[in-house]
C-alpha cells in the first residue's frame, strides 16, 4: 500500500537508540512545551509582557518545527500519530495559550489533528516520496493545515459553539496564527535538518 510505505519513509536511517532517543525527544517537546512553556514564560517575564501574551507564537512554532523533524525523522503510524495529537491535547489541558478559551478548543481538536497530520503528510509525500524540496513540501502542507483548520473553525463557529466574544480572537488564532506559526517552525526545522546532515 503506497500510503503505508509514504509514512515510513525518513530522510535517513539511524541507529535503534538515535530512533528512540530522537522519537522520545520529540514526543516530550509535542507533550510539554504546549502544557508548561506558556506558564513558564509568564512566569519570567510576566503575564502582561509582550513575550507571555504573544506564548501561542513561541509554542506554535516550536510545536510546528516538531511536526515538521517529525515528518523527515520518524517513521510508522504509531509515532507519527502521537506527534499528530498530543500538542493540541496537552494546550487544552494546560490552558496556558488559550487561557479561558481553552474550553472550547475541544471542538477544535479533530480539525488540529488533521491539519497536523496534513503537514507532516506533505512533507513524507512531497519530500521524501517525491524527492520535491524541502520548502515546497512546506508551503503546501502550510496551505493546507491552515485551510483545514480554518475552515473548519468557521464551519464549528455556524453552529454557535463559541462564544461571540471570544470569536474573533478565535479566528485570528485558527487563521493567521496558525500561518505564521507553521511558517515559522518550517524555518526553525529547516535549520535542525541542515544540521543533521552535517
Amino acid at each position: 500500500m503506497e500510503n503505508e510505505g509514504i509514512i515510513n519513509k525518513r530522510v535517513k536511517d539511524f541507529s535503534k537508540g538515535i530512533d528512540i532517543m530522537q522519537t522520545i525527544l520529540i514526543f516530550l517537546i509535542a507533550l510539554l512545551v504546549p502544557t508548561f512553556f506558556g506558564g513558564i514564560l509568564s512566569k519570567i517575564f510576566g503575564s502582561t509582557s509582550v513575550i507571555s501574551t504573544n506564548s501561542q507564537l513561541i509554542v506554535g512554532t516550536i510545536v510546528n518545527a516538531a511536526l515538521v523533524v517529525s515528518a523527515i525523522n520518524l517513521k510508522g503510524w504509531a509515532k507519527i500519530l502521537g506527534v499528530v495529537t498530543m500538542p493540541s491535547i496537552s494546550t487544552i489541558l494546560s490552558g496556558y495559550v488559550f487561557g479561558t478559551a481553552s474550553v472550547y478548543m475541544v471542538y477544535m481538536i479533530p480539525a488540529i489533528w488533521i491539519g497536523n497530520f496534513a503537514l507532516i503528510y506533505s512533507y513524507k509525500f512531497l519530500m521524501l516520496g517525491k524527492n520535491k524540496h524541502y520548502f515546497l513540501a512546506g508551503i503546501v502542507g502550510i496551505i493546507v493545515k491552515v485551510a483545514i483548520i480554518f475552515a473548519l473553525f468557521n464551519l464549528i463557529n455556524l453552529f454557535g459553539v463559541f462564544p461571540e466574544k471570544l470569536v474573533e480572537n478565535l479566528r485570528n488564532a485558527m487563521g493567521m496564527t496558525q500561518l505564521i506559526t507553521a511558517t515559522l517552525g518550517i524555518i526553525v526545522a529547516f535549520v535542525i535538518y541542515k544540521l543533521e546532515k552535517r
